[in-house]
């Protein structure tokens, strides 16, 4: 009963909503609303208990951040109203046919719609993200605005692949050697971006730019957003020069929800930290260099390491956990997992089954590892910490002599 599941999680301090302010599908509503009650009569008009300015909060939208595990970004109302306007209107053109791929826990699809909104456009919402049917969907829609997943490059090419009316597509995180092929291959004008949830929109590249396609720049500051490269110190650094990326401006996050050491570590005199190293060339246009961040990137996806460290961590039989990005042709990077087992415990089938079953059971699907491998000990620094740099330095191929969980067999080979 939703009821009684609802009574159960506020009597253990789950939720702590008022009775008016819930409303209950399916059951008995209790105190509560019933969404029954409510669809059979509906409201001529909303009136809100109090007024409602630009930089009240809107919604908490979760993100994974430098400390590796997932914070609550309080995100205003201002927020989404610049990132709405910035992506309908930075490129000054029309686009009525607005696609969002993926889901919309992330951040994209709800930008892409208000996007549309501004553009009075009509958005198309992916049933399921897929890859393989990408380009069907920018064909079957006569779409003209979308983000383009990189990894497509890695799919069979199709007869349609170039069958569209795509506008502009955005790009993120492209290598530099495949920017072009995929421009030509689907036949539009695939430029880069960068943005973050704590920010939204931060950097892109004008569509006029094509003599940028495949420089790996994430282009020029958005409208509403400052941009600046800094040393250690926190003072910026000329062109050329590598430094953190800094953002500032009006609607970025109030700060992370019940985590004011990590807002105050990210917020500096209006400066947003992002983590990311960048640089600037003379024209003025930024171009990401690496991650400050130990995040491992697969797909659209960035993988907190020390997430996935702390769940196998606690597998039957494992003492500690390294994780590590292998580079992957298709999807960046794969996850593998360096494993020491407890004293007594011998490396086998069975102690593997139950490190995956663990995974499996305390990760996102997509956070799993791929490839494991069992160590004695790790390399570590002076104070015991495992040396995690050392783990990947000279080693040419990461794959080899790890299990590959796709395939179920172990890769030949010595790593080297």
């Amino acid at each position: 009963d939703t009821r009684a599941a609802l009574d159960q999680a506020r009597a253990e301090g789950l939720v702590a909503l008022e009775d008016r302010r819930l409303i209950v599908a399916g059951g008995a509503a209790g105190g509560a609303l019933a969404w029954e009650t409510l669809a059979a009569t509906p409201a001529d008009r909303f009136d809100p208990p109090q007024p409602v300015g630009h930089d009240d909060l809107l919604n908490i939208q979760f993100t994974s951040g430098t400390s590796g595990f997932p914070k609550g970004c309080m995100l205003s109302q201002r927020y989404w109203i610049s990132a709405g306007k910035v992506n309908a209107f930075r490129d000054g053109r029309v686009y009525r046919r607005i696609l969002a791929s993926t889901p919309f826990f992330y951040m994209d699809p709800q930008w892409l719609l208000l996007m549309t909104l501004y553009q009075r456009a009509t958005l198309f919402v992916a049933a399921r993200q897929s890859t393989s049917r990408f380009s069907q969907l920018l064909l079957y829609f006569d779409i003209e605005f979308c983000l383009l997943p990189w990894v497509l490059h890695g799919m069979e090419p199709q007869p349609h692949d170039a069958d569209n009316h795509v506008i502009r597509a955005n790009i993120y995180g492209c290598p530099r050697d495949l920017h072009a092929g995929l421009e030509a291959r689907f036949d539009l004008n695939a430029r880069e971006a960068f943005g973050m949830t704590e920010v939204g929109p931060a950097l892109f590249m004008p569509i006029e730019r094509a003599d940028k396609v495949g420089s790996g720049s994430c282009g020029l500051p958005c409208p509403f957003r400052d941009c600046r490269i800094v040393d250690e110190a926190g003072q910026p650094v000329p062109p050329g020069q590598t430094g953190e990326l800094q953002i500032r401006g009006p609607g970025i996050m109030l700060g992370y929800y019940n985590n004011p050491e990590a807002t105050a570590e990210a917020l500096k005199d209006g400066w947003f930290a992002t983590g990311d190293l960048f640089r600037q060339d003379d024209e003025g246009f930024f171009h990401i260099v690496g991650r400050k961040k130990d995040m491992i990137r697969r797909s659209a996806e960035n993988i907190a390491a020390r997430e996935v460290e702390v769940v196998l961590a606690a597998a039957p039989g494992v003492a500690e956990v390294a994780v590590v990005g292998v580079p992957d042709p298709l999807r960046g990077q794969e996850v593998k997992a360096y494993l020491k087992l407890k004293e007594g415990v011998a490396p086998g089938p069975q102690v593997l089954e139950a490190v995956i079953a663990t995974a499996t059971a305390g990760l996102a699907p997509f956070k799993v590892p791929r490839f494991f491998a069992f160590v004695q000990d790790f390399p570590r620094t002076a104070s015991l910490k495992i040396a995690k740099p050392q783990i990947t330095a000279g080693v040419r191929d990461l794959r080899a002599g790890a299990f590959d969980r796709t395939t179920g067999t172990w890769a030949e080979g010595e790593p080297a």
